[in-house]
């Protein structure tokens, strides 16, 4: 990939755009002064079309870069990503960038609001979740001029660089994990998937492998909010009472599976010969339980070590030493809950 610094968007660009005055534009994009409705639609629809972000370094600054990275996230209370941001720290703490965090709530317009305001304060690269954004979004990290690396999938186009897991064949390696120990009555429980592309992902790679030996899910559930261990809990019990002759659930995160597991010992069911179980993630905090999870390790911290290698490199005067298309094979972890075979 060419790792030739772009040139970042400038009034200019938005001037002749839209075809009105360097200055004319400014006052639409600040807000200030005397412009006509018609005017003013026409160079915010220029502006974002191009990808264009105000400056907010103003005077002497103007064409400055601050040593900022910007770390774009869905969430902050997912056990997932606080591993990703202490690997993304570990690198750039023996630099003199300094990562600042944004959350976007699995919101696509939410993030095109973070993304927008942080770079309009000109850091000097971007990390940011998945490979899913809007035209606007993605505008803004083409015409942005600065490094961008997309984090935590490998399933898709990156605009610039990428560093992550493939969900598809996550899911479909543990699909046949699953159907080698002999499980064929399965039910699947995980978050809402529109805007979870990775969680979308893995159940598409997992539910073609089972399709690929004519096993289908017999029975499904989806949650959004409150505590997912809680959340695990009540949706298994409601999947059994409905399935009692399921004999495999899958979850789409080891929270809601640590839920499941706990309602299952409750119940004194055999784990994992009447019933096994999986999540994804390999939540360490979950170790302490009393049966250990089958799960797959999402690569959280080695995703977000590589992301902010690949920002350092690239900024260096020597750029090109780090690969920036980086795809990590995650690895089945049978824990006590899925059988072997």
């Amino acid at each position: 990939m060419d790792t030739t610094p772009k040139r970042p968007l400038t009034l200019r660009d938005v001037s002749e755009a839209s075809g009105v005055s360097e200055m004319t534009v400014s006052r639409v994009l600040r807000n200030r002064g005397d412009v006509s409705d018609t005017t003013r639609t026409r160079v915010l629809a220029a502006a974002k079309e191009l990808g264009y972000v105000p400056n907010k370094i103003a005077g002497a600054l103007a064409s400055s870069r601050v040593n900022l990275i910007a770390v774009i996230i869905p969430s902050l209370s997912n056990m997932v990503f606080p591993e990703v941001l202490t690997g993304i720290n570990q690198v750039l703490e023996d630099t003199e960038l300094q990562p600042v965090v944004g959350v976007t709530d699995y919101m696509p317009e939410k993030e095109e609001r973070v993304l927008y305001e942080m770079l309009s304060w000109r850091p000097s690269g971007v990390i940011i979740a998945g490979l899913e954004h809007s035209e606007a979004a993605r505008a803004m990290l083409k015409a942005a001029g600065i490094p961008v690396v997309e984090i935590m999938d490998s399933d898709g186009m990156p605009v610039d660089a990428m560093v992550g897991i493939s969900h598809r064949r996550a899911g479909r390696e543990m699909a046949q994990a699953i159907l080698r120990a002999g499980y064929r009555h399965i039910g699947f429980m995980g978050t809402k998937m529109p805007l979870d592309h990775r969680a979308r992902k893995r159940f598409e790679g997992f539910t073609e492998m089972l399709a690929k030996s004519g096993v289908e899910i017999e029975d499904r559930a989806f949650y959004s909010g409150g505590s997912a261990l809680a959340k695990g809990r009540e949706m298994t019990q409601a999947m059994l009472e409905r399935s009692p002759e399921l004999d495999f659930l899958y979850y789409s995160n080891d929270m809601i599976g640590a839920g499941g597991m706990l309602y299952l010992l409750d119940q004194k069911i055999d784990i994992p010969a009447r019933i096994g179980l999986a999540g994804f993630n390999g939540v360490e905090l979950l170790q302490g339980l009393p049966r250990q999870l089958a799960t797959m390790d999402a690569c959280r911290l080695e995703i977000g070590r590589t992301a902010a290698e690949i920002i350092v490199d690239r900024l260096s005067e020597t750029p090109g030493q780090v690969p920036d298309q980086v795809v990590m094979t995650p690895k089945i972890s049978f824990g006590d809950t899925l059988k072997r075979r």
